[in-house]
């Protein structure tokens, strides 16, 4: 079968299918700024006391997100429902933590931030939804070239660097920007190849959770690109 090619029927099923999974995705990052904006807002004194007085929170916080996110990846057939909910925690979570990071930045970063990161993730998105180009070798080195950051990223909080940090949270935007457009495509085929064995529903949470995760990085390093470039005008 040509899988560029697909029969009236199975490409309605794609596109509501694809639908799903972005609807998620965004309603994930509007969960995310939500509680973010609460905890710098409404429930700042809340929050802030809460950390200070549970040193060990964010640590336990990060681990739940952990066990949230691995839960989703490696159980196919869960239902539904609970996988929303367990998305939609993952998201409140790391709301919480956006939280306290976007205390640092200008509400001018944060939105140039924002609207690049959302620009860049919707062009990659439909690259990758709609190439017929096979992208899982560009998918596999962005993957490597991700533990390579996470290595060095490691090392650099020893090293203070702020011209380490600056230069590769430009590589940190290329890598998930990648993933992005590679993960579109995958969930894509992984639908057109298992969709009619497992819950739809289920696989467009999951490659929701994916997306999201994408998007943030993006999303995060791209702040860290204009707070530190407005910090040295």
């Amino acid at each position: 079968m040509n899988n560029n090619i697909y029969e009236p029927q199975t490409q309605v099923g794609l596109n509501n299918f694809l639908g799903k999974m972005y609807g998620f995705m965004a309603a994930a990052v509007g969960v995310s700024a939500l509680v973010a904006w609460l905890s710098v807002t409404v429930f700042y004194q809340s929050v802030f006391a809460f950390f200070v007085q549970n040193k060990f929170a964010m640590l336990l916080l990060l681990v739940v997100q952990m066990g949230l996110a691995i839960s989703m990846s490696f159980k196919a057939d869960r239902n539904p429902a609970l996988s929303m909910l367990t998305l939609f925690l993952f998201a409140a979570i790391e709301g919480l933590f956006f939280g306290v990071v976007l205390l640092v930045y200008t509400a001018q970063d944060i939105t140039m931030a924002f609207v690049s990161a959302a620009v860049v993730f919707v062009v990659l998105a439909a690259f990758g939804t709609t190439t017929k180009k096979d992208l899982s070798g560009i998918g596999r080195q962005a993957m490597a070239a991700l533990i390579a950051l996470v290595i060095v990223s490691l090392i650099n909080l020893f090293l203070q660097s702020s011209a380490i940090t600056y230069v590769f949270s430009f590589i940190g935007v290329i890598i998930f920007s990648a993933l992005t457009a590679w993960d579109s495509q995958k969930f894509r085929q992984m639908y057109l190849q298992y969709g009619s064995q497992i819950n739809p529903t289920n696989l467009a949470l999951m490659g929701a959770l994916q997306l999201y995760l994408d998007f943030v990085n993006i999303f995060l390093y791209l702040l860290q690109i204009f707070g530190m470039g407005n910090s040295k005008d």
